[in-house]
């Protein structure tokens, strides 16, 4: 059996989201989000989502990037992805490599991966030269038969919105997911300074759904927030939450996530999924006291060129 590995072409959508949902399915992935990552990447990136077929089938994928929005420069991201029913044969090997060499040719000096935590992912990925940095979990809301807490009771001052209130403008939107960005834990540095392309590739991302994404204000400025993607149909995930921080420490992020979760329990989704560094331990405890439990981790490794 011969394994090729190409990119992306608009036909074979529906087979790269079966691949993504048989490997991450706490992820939400939809042939719409395929094409926009595509069409859209900003050119800086040298984006390409290439795609492994193996006796002609589309069984392996991977998104491939320079991290443009990252102030380091030669700092490059790369997941690949095989179905499960098709590990064993070269294919992740085959992704891997020519990611690899695509990025080296970009000017690529430091590759990261996210792996499944699972002996045989963190072998393959030992295997090639990375190493493990962190880990992150996954996990799971049963959201049709969770009992939600209570919406907490808000500070004076401040009310609850969705980001659907600010489509006319919403560059506040933007300078609130900025500091909250820049403020996360993680490995690769994110300045987001640009406001067209924060519109292009996170504001106008077709999984974003801005009326169950809640924002909290607070003296006609957002506090809080929290994006939720979702698949349509039915699944919820906690895309970003943040709170500012002049505004930490008041329960902020619990009353935006609590208002996301009940409306998109009512909108008809069943599953919610989170995730977080296993070292955020005040996220870790906000989503276990809305019995969130973990399903899935993950682990960062990296790779140095050179």
């Amino acid at each position: 059996m011969t394994v090729i590995v190409r990119d992306f072409r608009p036909e074979d959508a529906a087979a790269v989201v079966r691949v993504r949902r048989a490997t991450v399915p706490y992820a939400v992935t939809t042939e719409e989000a395929l094409h926009f990552a595509v069409r859209g990447a900003n050119p800086a990136s040298k984006y390409r989502m290439l795609v492994a077929e193996y006796d002609g089938e589309v069984v392996g994928t991977s998104h491939v990037a320079l991290a443009y929005e990252s102030d380091e420069p030669g700092v490059a991201r790369l997941n690949p992805h095989v179905r499960p029913d098709h590990t064993g044969k070269g294919i992740g090997s085959a992704i891997l490599r020519a990611a690899e060499e695509h990025l080296a040719a970009e000017g690529a000096t430091t590759l990261y991966t996210w792996v499944n935590d699972v002996p045989a992912g963190r072998a393959f990925a030992e295997r090639r030269g990375y190493s493990p940095l962190r880990t992150a979990h996954f996990q799971r809301l049963d959201l049709a038969a969770a009992a939600l807490p209570e919406p907490p009771v808000l500070p004076a001052g401040y009310t609850l919105a969705t980001a659907a209130d600010f489509a006319d403008d919403p560059r506040s939107v933007f300078e609130a997911d900025a500091e909250a960005t820049s403020d996360e834990p993680g490995d690769v540095s994110t300045d987001l300074d640009d406001y067209e392309d924060w519109l292009n590739q996170t504001w106008n991302h077709p999984c974003l759904d801005h009326g169950l994404s809640t924002v909290v204000v607070g003296d006609g400025r957002i506090a809080a927030f929290t994006a939720a993607h979702t698949d349509g149909a039915s699944t919820y995930l906690s895309a970003m939450t943040g709170t500012l921080r002049d505004h930490r420490g008041l329960g902020l992020a619990k009353a935006a996530k609590v208002d996301s979760l009940r409306r998109a329990r009512a909108a008809g989704y069943t599953d919610a999924f989170t995730n977080n560094d296993a070292g955020n331990g005040p996220m870790l405890a906000v989503n276990s006291w809305f019995g969130y439990q973990i399903c899935a981790s993950e682990v960062r490794h990296v790779r140095r060129l050179g």
